[in-house]
């Protein structure tokens, strides 16, 4: 019997950017656009859902740094937005911003629209700043 070696898991900047990077890729190979719209819901849905995912491990992260050992996994929107409101206006808009645009229009609903969901991904990318 053969061990299988672990990879040491990255630290989590380069673990949401990853998330974020496939996002992109999901919607640039398999999304299809067309005049201002992508074509395939279903993907546009698995994007959405993959960088907010991004977003979540970012929160995760400030919060640890934030609140060291008494830090605990929020359990809902409204735990990680009252926790992140405490520490940083700019990160709490951009929070509002990626849970409306990702995680609501783009996962939830399946928006088509190009334009929400880049800007989504764009606030995500904003996000990781914070971490």
């Amino acid at each position: 019997m053969t061990k299988k070696k672990h990879e040491p898991a990255l630290p989590p900047a380069e673990e949401a950017a990853r998330y974020l990077d496939n996002a992109r890729q999901i919607l640039s190979e398999k999304a299809k656009k067309e005049d201002g719209l992508y074509y395939d819901v279903k993907y546009v849905k698995m994007a959405s859902g993959t960088a907010y995912s991004a977003a979540l491990l970012i929160l995760d992260e400030y919060l640890k740094q934030r609140e060291g050992i008494k830090f605990e996994k929020p359990t809902s929107i409204e735990d990680y937005t009252n926790r992140v409101r405490k520490y940083n206006k700019k990160l709490l808009v951009l929070l509002h911003a990626v849970y409306g645009e990702l995680h609501i229009s783009g996962y939830y609903h399946g928006t088509r629209s190009v334009e929400i969901i880049q800007a989504g991904l764009a606030n995500v990318r904003q996000m990781l700043t914070y971490i």
